[in-house]
């Protein structure tokens, strides 16, 4: 059956569109006459057709809800789970100290998982090999290995561990932190159990949440849809996968031919920039500017306005998938962060123009890196007469910027979800105490043995202990009770979180808030303020993360109890992966890691902003405090309310204004990405932009059942095949594994300044 496309995204559908269609019709937002995302229950319909628009719509005819009652445990499913697992999650891990920060594609763990999968029931025997034979006391050890076609449920298993474990690991990045600025190499038992801790409580949390963050039909998990398409494409329409699966194959190959070549080769395709190319034989201040507003191939280099990538590791499928109105938002906030940070650093706001432009080091009033050993000692805690001596840290205008920006954010986060979703979170509750939640998939899933909510208790309790242990026997400073006011204070922010990005497909980085307690809860104590934001953010993130897989498990009708090993099972394997890389990481790129600016390859961004906000934080009285010179940052945390409740009386009287739907203006996220390119590779950006309207306004309109059909599978193709190239270069030539081998220099590759000739600030030095 033909399926097309409705306002936000459109999927397979066999069995749920009503008898008054047999299609679902892709249009411009601007043909739509709907209302907000909490409107009644009533279908619209433009000619005829059912427009997706809402939650509600997705599950009733974007979503099949057929259920073939398969297995889903399997040693098959659990095994190739396991080996994707150890790879996503090392990709993960490299991308971490990339001056881009990228997600390993789900899309791609979960094709490379599917062809993994039908090689396995292909060509390894099956029990009817042997049954009616002298072999036939066989039977139940192959039918255990081999037990048949591949199927939905078993993939689905496979690909959660694989996507669960390549999610990532804060608590691993403490670890780099401190190897690479406190000289402290953390012993194995720390390790283990504070991966376990923060990866656990999280899952716990979102169990006990599953009633708010998982079971209602609004819980879409937007970026979940490509996944769920793809699967159920490929297990319900067999007939139609052979193409789908040739484009896939074909995609990846091409792809992870040509990265090496922008990723190695020719690099200055990662940032084609006309004005840099122009301004060579421009005056010395002119390159500068050009270099700040339009260099961006290099880390920390400039704003990349008006650039045009052809690297796509750094570009990514997140815009084919996203929708126009969620892309939208993030488009009004790149907008307004080319004229803050411009703003900011020649207006000389917080001394900007005594430091890099972009960069998340903290630096000493001279302008050089600041000596945080001299003021912290070895045992990490404030010397305040060292403090006299060497100074306080500053920060660069744009570093500062992102930290006030991520305050507005949680600020506005939480006067969103209070005023706009408050009701809704109060029914959800009732309807799941009551057993009525209304959504088909969740009613569907009532036929399966639930996970008791005493198993994530249970679960709650064993990661406390476990980070409790870490508290009083690890290398942490982190007093126990502090180590209480986190776990509580992640676990407070953590609805509020899960629901903007279940409903919006976009989140908000509340680790600022993290930060900003630790300061207030631990001062003078920099690595316990590190430990303290792992522990109340992770709870936030992996909740996140793990919210989303089990809305997967809902859609795809996995069991309850088989998504809660899954899950810890991915979490567990993929920190310890994680781990691993990090140190190979970390002991082959030490100076460049800890390099302001970094390189166009490797970049220690990451690590940098985590200890730039434990050290600074650890001085909030000073820094942030009335007299400090960031007084307005804390402050931010409540002014980032204010426009939102504002927001929220406009809509009351008016919900519509023009075109525009007023709850659909997200001023949370236009904050967050008002900070974007703050740091890193800036190049990128106009690329993205153009990738998202290409496939939400051109493929999707004018061509819906391609759209349809193959969108999502070429977005991870492109995406896995880009991503496994530079896991090979990395270790080949890029210096993971300790020997690193350049490119020779040449036009396309130059071997002194920025890749993109944009070389003003002392690039040629």
């Amino acid at each position: 059956m033909s399926t097309e496309l409705a306002q936000e995204k459109g999927f397979e559908d066999e069995k749920s569109v009503p008898e008054k269609s047999s299609r679902i019709l892709v249009v411009d937002e601007k043909d739509l006459q709907g209302t907000s995302l909490d409107d009644d229950d009533s279908v619209q319909y433009v000619r005829g057709e059912p427009v997706i628009r809402t939650g509600k719509d997705v599950s009733r005819f974007a979503v099949d809800i057929r259920d073939d009652g398969d297995e889903a445990l399997t040693f098959r499913s659990m095994f190739l789970g396991t080996i994707f697992a150890a790879l996503g999650a090392a990709l993960c891990q490299i991308y971490l100290f990339k001056p881009v920060q990228m997600s390993v594609s789900t899309v791609f763990l979960l094709l490379i998982t599917y062809t993994a999968g039908n090689a396995w029931a292909t060509f390894l025997p099956t029990r009817n090999a042997v049954e009616g034979t002298r072999f036939a006391f066989l039977a139940s050890v192959l039918h255990f290995v081999n037990p048949g076609p591949f199927s939905l449920k078993e993939h689905a298993v496979a690909s959660l561990v694989a996507s669960t474990a390549a999610g990532g690991s804060s608590s691993v990045m403490n670890f780099a932190v401190q190897r690479l600025y406190y000289d402290t190499k953390v012993e194995a038992t720390t390790a283990i159990l504070a991966t376990f801790s923060t990866a656990c409580f999280g899952y716990g949390l979102v169990g006990l949440l599953r009633p708010l963050t998982v079971y209602p039909s609004e819980m879409v998990y937007w970026a979940n849809l490509p996944t769920v398409s793809i699967f159920q494409a490929l297990h319900f329409n067999t007939s139609t996968n052979h193409k789908r699966v040739k484009l896939f194959w074909i995609a990846f190959t091409a792809m992870f031919v040509y990265e090496i070549i922008p990723a190695y080769i020719f690099p200055l395709l990662n940032g084609v920039s006309v004005f840099c190319l122009a301004s060579q034989k421009a005056p010395q201040h002119i390159v500068d500017i050009f270099t700040n507003l339009f260099g961006g191939t290099n880390g920390n280099e400039g704003l990349g306005l008006l650039s045009l990538s052809f690297d796509w590791q750094y570009i990514g499928s997140t815009y084919m998938s996203l929708p126009l109105i969620q892309q939208a938002n993030s488009w009004i906030g790149y907008f307004f962060c080319y004229i803050a940070i411009m703003a900011i650093y020649y207006s000389n706001t917080w001394n900007s123009l005594d430091f890099p432009m972009l960069s998340t080091s903290i630096f000493s009033s001279n302008g050089s890196i600041y000596r945080q050993s001299a003021v912290f000692g070895t045992h990490f805690v404030l010397n305040e007469t060292a403090l006299e001596e060497v100074g306080l840290p500053a920060l660069t205008g744009s570093n500062a910027w992102t930290s006030l920006t991520a305050n507005l954010s949680i600020g506005g986060l939480v006067a969103h979800v209070i005023f706009f979703w408050g009701p809704y979170a109060v029914d959800s509750f009732k309807l799941a105490y009551r057993k009525t939640q209304p959504d088909p998939h969740y009613q569907a899933m009532r036929k399966y043995q639930e996970a008791p909510w005493w198993w994530y208790a249970i679960l709650l309790v064993l990661s406390f202990l476990a980070g409790l242990i870490v508290v009083f026997k690890g290398q942490t400073t982190l007093p126990w009770w502090s180590y209480i006011v986190a776990l509580l204070l992640g676990a407070f922010v953590t609805p509020f979180s899960t629901l903007l990005y279940a409903r919006m497909g976009n989140g908000i980085a509340t680790n600022q808030l993290m930060k900003m307690v630790a300061g207030a809860v631990n001062p003078g104590r920099p690595v316990a303020n590190l430990y303290f934001s792992m522990w109340s953010h992770d709870v936030v993130s992996t909740s996140i993360g793990l919210a989303q897989d089990l809305k997967i498990g809902q859609y795809l009708k996995i069991p309850p109890r088989v998504m809660f090993l899954t899950q810890i099972w991915g979490a567990l394997l993929g920190a310890a992966v994680n781990y691993v890389v990090m140190i190979s990481v970390v002991t082959a790129q030490r100076e460049i890691l800890l390099s302001p600016t970094g390189t166009n390859v490797w970049s220690g961004q990451t690590p940098q902003r985590l200890n730039s906000a434990a050290v600074t934080w650890s001085l909030a009285k000073q820094l942030y405090g009335f007299h400090g010179p960031y007084w307005i940052i804390p402050l931010s945390l409540l002014i980032g309310m204010i426009p939102t409740f504002i927001q929220y009386l406009i809509h009351r009287r008016w919900p519509k204004i023009g075109p525009v739907q007023v709850d659909t203006v997200m001023l949370p996220i236009i904050y967050m990405y008002s900070a974007w390119m703050s740091v890193g590779v800036n190049s990128t950006i106009t690329s993205s932009i153009i990738v998202g309207l290409v496939s939400q306004l051109w493929l999707r309109q004018r061509h819906p059942g391609w759209y349809k059909e193959y969108n999502y599978i070429l977005g991870g193709a492109l995406d896995g095949g880009a991503q496994v190239m530079i896991f090979v270069l990395s270790f080949a030539v890029f210096g993971a594994s300790g020997i690193e081998r350049p490119f020779p220099s040449w036009g396309g590759n130059p071997g002194v300044g920025n890749v993109d000739y944009c070389n003003g600030n002392g690039a040629l030095d």
